[in-house]
């Protein structure tokens, strides 16, 4: 009997000592909110992260070279509270904060429009206000409003050769947003940023259209249509990647995020598709979908390593927003600029 006990003892304390042993989160992130301040003559943006007591330790990183316009808060020892995890910021400091937990900390992810460094932030802390009824907060302070010109110069894109596709146009709508927004218009839009973008940079650049028109011309199949796009880059002399531009949509509308496809015909195609996908996130700051494959026509008939762009949801309320802003479509122009660089850089 004793050493039925002795092992019924020892389990017990196999399963329960782990568990024991476990640290509890020590304080949690109750609230978030932000305003455009003005101090001694400077504008910001003050974003207030509320705490259920003061942040004994934090720590705080900036995206580097992979995501040079992220900035990374992560709180050890932490939960969240019952608030919403995600807000958007505009797009004249910052694109939007989101909250996630990990294991035993929470973190906030900012995009902000400037590059995450020193001079264009500051992090501090503020004690209760008992007479507001405000928490400890964390506070970050963007200062920086410069925003990169259609006249950017991407690096490395200089005597390639691109291919690309603004989706849907003429009889073709593409998906609509729920105030009327064409998906072949912001498609065309976003395609005329990157053109120009890419030909002040020195690359050579062949659109399938230019305007609002059916490339294979009207009544055509949806085959005809499509290989007709396919055709506009295999005629294009040293044409090096075909890109087609697009928005998703969904039938719930919470759906949201940038995602890229590609189809596997060669290891270019998913080096294509990671390169873009980067860029976009990078610039674009909305949920990363990832890469993923697809027999899409346009990939699967090209000859070219080539790639389809889900810009955002046109029938997500906030993103539909996004897309029909100019800023948010020259940030995802040059993501898609930096995503071709960083992909021929990655072929030398």
């Amino acid at each position: 009997m004793k050493k039925w006990r002795f092992l019924y003892l020892a389990l017990c304390c196999f399963f329960l000592l782990p568990t024991l042993g476990m640290a509890a989160p020590v304080q949690r992130v109750v609230s978030f909110q932000s305003q455009v301040m003005e101090e001694d003559g400077q504008t910001f943006l003050r974003c207030e992260i509320g705490l259920s007591q003061a942040p004994a330790d934090y720590s705080v990183k900036e995206g580097g070279v992979l995501r040079p316009k992220r900035l990374l808060i992560d709180f050890p020892n932490t939960d969240l509270g019952d608030f919403p995890r995600e807000y958007p910021l505009g797009d004249t400091y910052a694109r939007r904060a989101a909250f996630y937990e990990a294991g035993d900390h929470a973190r906030v992810d900012v995009a902000m429009v400037a590059p995450a460094e020193e001079a264009n932030y500051r992090v501090s802390t503020l004690p209760p206000d008992k007479q507001n009824k405000l928490p400890w907060r964390l506070v970050i302070d963007i200062y920086n409003e410069e925003e990169q010109g259609a006249s950017a110069q991407i690096d490395g894109v200089r005597g390639h050769t691109i291919v690309i596709d603004p989706g849907h146009g003429g009889s073709d709508t593409g998906a609509v947003g729920v105030d009327g927004l064409r998906e072949k218009d912001v498609t065309l839009l976003v395609a005329q940023r990157v053109q120009e973008l890419l030909r002040s940079s020195g690359a050579n650049v062949v659109m399938t259209r230019e305007d609002d028109r059916d490339v294979y011309g009207p009544n055509a199949t949806d085959a005809q249509e499509l290989q007709a796009r396919v055709d506009v880059g295999e005629a294009a002399a040293k044409a090096e990647v075909f890109l087609s531009i697009h928005c998703n949509a969904f039938a719930k509308p919470a759906a949201n995020g940038t995602e890229t496809f590609y189809y596997p015909k060669t290891w270019q195609d998913m080096a294509l598709a990671q390169a873009l996908q980067d860029g976009m996130i990078d610039h674009g700051g909305r949920r990363n979908r990832g890469i993923k494959e697809a027999r899409f026509y346009v990939l699967h008939n090209s000859s070219l390593p080539a790639a389809l762009v889900e810009l955002a949801f046109i029938t997500n309320p906030t993103e539909k927003n996004l897309l029909a802003n100019e800023s948010f479509q020259q940030e995802m122009a040059l993501g898609i600029c930096e995503g071709l660089a960083n992909y021929f850089a990655a072929l030398r």
